[in-house]
């Protein structure tokens, strides 16, 4: 359910919050499902419990679990709305390397041509899964 690479430089708190939205956004956790218990996950992923409670509160703050008092912590999210929201970061984020690009006079086709390569990799991928 959830990796955990321990050589990333990526905190493993943050790898959670990944993790959890991927599950999210690919259809495996639907609103209203319940997540591991803090202590169960910890066990799990051999990790300090205060790590997955981290991320467990980062989440509630974007709003993509909620929790209740004594009976765990539940997706908040649709698949939608998570959606909606990793694209308008990823659109920002992507405007921020097209800035970039810009600046050190990358030509716009190479630009282009990167994005169409990825995008054909990706649907050439869906089709052999």
């Amino acid at each position: 359910m959830i990796l955990i690479d321990y050589k990333s430089r990526k905190p493993i708190y943050e790898q959670i919050i990944d993790n959890i939205k991927h599950l999210v956004v690919s259809g495996v956790l639907q609103r209203d499902d319940q997540l591991p218990s803090v202590r169960q996950l910890a066990q799990e992923l051999a990790i300090n419990p205060n790590t997955i409670q981290k991320a467990y509160a980062e989440l509630e703050r974007q709003g993509v679990i909620y929790s209740l008092k004594g009976r765990g912590s539940f997706v908040g999210s649709s698949l939608q709305e998570l959606r909606t929201v990793q694209q308008k970061e990823l659109l920002e984020q992507l405007a921020a390397l097209s800035t970039d690009l810009y600046r050190l006079q990358v030509p716009q086709d190479e630009v282009y041509a990167v994005v169409q390569q990825v995008y054909e990799q990706q649907k050439e991928d869906e089709i052999h899964d």
